[in-house]
């Protein structure tokens, strides 16, 4: 175990606490089993180490580590955790989970067998934690780590220490919150930079004409490596994935036919809602759905949207300016737990309460006219009026 402490110091000696992600601060780190999921590159290792870091547990008491390290080439999971609670270990980080094949059955054990140990892990979006080869849901409580939201951009690149606002107190006052924020930067060309490259804490780590690369780079991993392992598929079932993702990013967002795509990929309509129910797994993409329709495993989606506006920009030349912006904007909704659905009127139906229709700063309310609980957000406006209101304003909510 001696190599796993000298590892530890080596990736915490790197480490800062000057700026940490949203969710650091709701860790619930009182539980006894917690699962953080987040697509690979927004920051879950850094937040374990943060949160190792922060600890006022003696540094005996608490250990970091990775499950693809050579350590468990030898050793299991299950043999570290009692190793470890014998010399009084109390706080177990175990990174990237999904890379250790018997993950649900040894941490099952882990569970029931040391009973004041913590044990906090990571693991990939695609991976579904409550489906292992063991039944964890009544041990597992889970959290999401999403990508940065516009003000985690601007807080981590101009180090602007800006507050959230929860979405009704954005709607309802959204001219007072953007006349203080508009105080401390400028709101568009900031926009745009993170529409086009600020979704990842990368930005932070390389130039900015580089990052549709990584991104791109961040794709294939999660696919070839990600999905690989959460959903044990072959090297030929990931290159199907990979041209099923290929006839999805022609036009975003788009609107499926199963059968066609089925039949230009020499696949069955089955295998095709699969995959699809994979990719939105990984957060590769986002399906929505009319109101009142749900979605469910095997249920053709009304449309598909990339999860974020940076993917759009690694895998097209020219993204749609529309589609940016509600891809956008669905990310941010979605990412702080709101429910989306497409609307008869306007774009998108939130929670089953506010109907919004999303567009450039001319777009007029025709569309919503007479809806009640009904906004316009638009892009290229620094501040709006009534209903009409600031499309960057809802990277605010997280």
């Amino acid at each position: 175990m001696e190599e796993l402490y000298i590892f530890q110091q080596n990736l915490i000696s790197q480490i800062s606490l000057d700026w940490k992600r949203y969710l650091f601060s709701e860790i619930k780190g009182d539980e006894k089993l917690l699962g953080i999921k987040g697509i690979r590159g927004v920051g879950k290792t850094t937040l374990l180490l943060q949160y190792l870091i922060s600890s006022p547990l003696n540094p005996t008491q608490k250990l970091y580590v990775t499950a693809d390290h050579p350590y468990f080439y030898q050793n299991s999971l299950f043999e570290l955790a009692s190793q470890f609670y014998s010399v009084s270990g109390q706080l177990l980080l175990i990174d990237e989970v999904h890379k250790y094949k018997n993950w649900s059955r040894e941490l099952k054990l882990i569970y029931d067998g040391f009973p004041n140990l913590k044990v906090i892990f990571t693991s990939s979006s695609a991976l579904d934690l409550y489906r292992g080869e063991s039944d964890l849901s009544r041990r597992l409580i889970t959290q999401n780590l999403e990508g940065l939201s516009f003000r985690e951009y601007l807080r981590l690149t101009q180090k602007l220490d800006l507050p959230s606002f929860p979405l009704e107190e954005l709607i309802t006052n959204h001219l007072e919150i953007a006349s203080t924020l508009l105080s401390k930067f400028h709101a568009i060309p900031n926009f745009k930079n993170y529409l086009n490259y600020g979704y990842f804490p990368i930005v932070n780590q390389v130039t900015p004409e580089s990052v549709s690369s990584r991104v791109f780079q961040i794709i294939n991993t999660v696919l070839e490596s990600d999905l690989a392992f959460a959903k044990e598929y072959s090297p030929s079932n990931i290159a199907k994935i990979k041209k099923l993702l290929g006839v999805i990013s022609v036009s975003v967002p788009f609107e499926p036919n199963i059968s066609k795509i089925a039949e230009k990929l020499g696949l069955g309509r089955t295998t095709v809602y699969s995959f699809l129910a994979h990719l939105q797994d990984a957060k590769l993409i986002r399906m929505i759905n009319k109101q009142n329709r749900g979605i469910n495993y095997l249920q053709k989606p009304d449309k598909i949207y990339f999860e974020n506006t940076n993917f759009a920009f690694a895998l097209q030349s020219q993204p749609n300016s529309g589609t940016i912006r509600e891809t956008f904007f669905a990310n941010q909704l979605s990412n702080t737990g709101h429910k989306l659905e497409l609307s008869t009127k306007g774009d998108f139906l939130i929670d089953q309460t506010w109907t919004v229709e999303i567009g450039g700063k001319s777009k007029d309310g025709e569309q919503i006219k007479g809806v009640e609980n009904s906004f316009l957000a638009l892009d290229e406006l620094e501040i709006g009026f009534d209903k009409k209101i600031p499309l960057w304003l809802f990277g605010f909510l997280y």
